[in-house]
Order: C-alpha cells, then structure tokens, then sequence
C-alpha cells in the first residue's frame, strides 16, 4: 500500500492543504517518513490521517461556488469497530458542508473492504445535503454488495452507472458534470 498514491494530477487546480476553508488545510507532507499504517501495511505520506487506524482519504478537490467536493478513499471502511462513518461525517463532511459543499463523490478503488453498524450517519449525512447528493465511485464489487445489503446505496448513490468510470481522464469540473447528469437521469426514473 505504500506505493499507492492519492491522485496528484489535479493539484495545479486545488491542494486541501493550501485551502484555509479544507479541514487539512496547514497540514504538511513528507515523501520519505512513512508514519501511518493499516494493520500491518504502510500507507503513503500523501495521505490524510482523519482519526481512523483503518480509513484515510485525500480531498482531491473543493469547489464550493458548485458546492462539490472529490475524496479519495483507502483502506477498510469500519463502521462496526472503528465507526468510521461517524469521524468521516463528523470530522470531514461536517466542516465541508459548513462551506457549503452539498456533492460529495467519493472514490472508493481502494476501499478494501466495508462492515455495516447502523445508518444514524449516513442518514444524518442525506438529510443534510438535502439538495445535493453523495455519489460512491469506482468502489469494488464486493464493497459494493456489503453496502447495498446493509442498504447503504439508499443514501449514496452507487455501483451500476457510477462503477467503472475512468474518472482520471476528467477535469474536476467535467467528472462533477457527468456524474451530476447521471444522478439527476436516476432521480427520474
């Protein structure tokens, strides 16, 4: 996992760290001192600590004008032991939604595995982003099964059209178009 880098190729349009309104913005990196770890695999230093032993992220992008945000996710998603979706709403989303931020596509290749608690959270996260919405990208198949069967694909929309999608080949503005479009195509239905 050390050689898994957040995706960099967007930092000419945003960097979380030099953002006063990211709840990251200060931090500084090291590209040598791998400090953090999941379980026993070290994790790059380009990644974000957001309070879990299992679940880091990088906020790839912020445009609150639009009021979307892009995050990167690695690691196991644990509700059960670790209530992972407690820190990522309290000490994340929280903030992001104060600055307005009301779309948030998570990128979850990384996302190894997910283990179901409740939905307080996720329900408490829907609720807030009333006129927005909360999109799960590129997660694994099997990550994908845990969440619908503990039907966590009622609050973000995942799998089907938001799966497999080469989201690199995007700007930050074109992948928030697209998906913005697919999410409204579901809506109506």
């Amino acid at each position: 996992m050390h050689s898994i880098e957040p995706y960099y190729r967007w930092r000419d349009y945003y960097i979380a760290s030099e953002d006063i309104r990211s709840p990251f913005y200060g931090r500084e990196y090291s590209e040598f001192e791998f400090t953090d770890h999941i379980y026993d695999f070290v994790l790059h230093p380009q990644w974000d600590d957001m309070g879990s032993p299992t679940l880091y992220l990088k906020i790839l992008y912020a445009e609150y004008e639009k009021g979307f945000a892009i995050i990167e996710l690695i690691g196991e998603w644990n509700d059960l032991l670790y209530n992972d979706i407690m820190i990522l709403k309290r000490d994340i989303v929280d903030l992001l939604i104060d600055e307005r931020i009301n779309k948030f596509i998570l990128v979850g290749e990384n996302v190894l595995n997910f283990h179901y608690s409740d939905d307080e959270y996720y329900n408490e996260w829907f609720d807030d982003v009333e006129e927005g919405w909360i999109v799960g990208l590129n997660f694994r198949n099997h990550v994908i099964d845990e969440m619908k069967n503990a039907q966590i694909d009622y609050y973000i929309n995942l799998g089907g059209k938001f799966q497999d999608i080469n989201w690199r080949t995007f700007s930050p503005n074109r992948l928030f178009e697209l998906l913005d479009e697919l999410v409204s195509k579901r809506l109506q239905v």
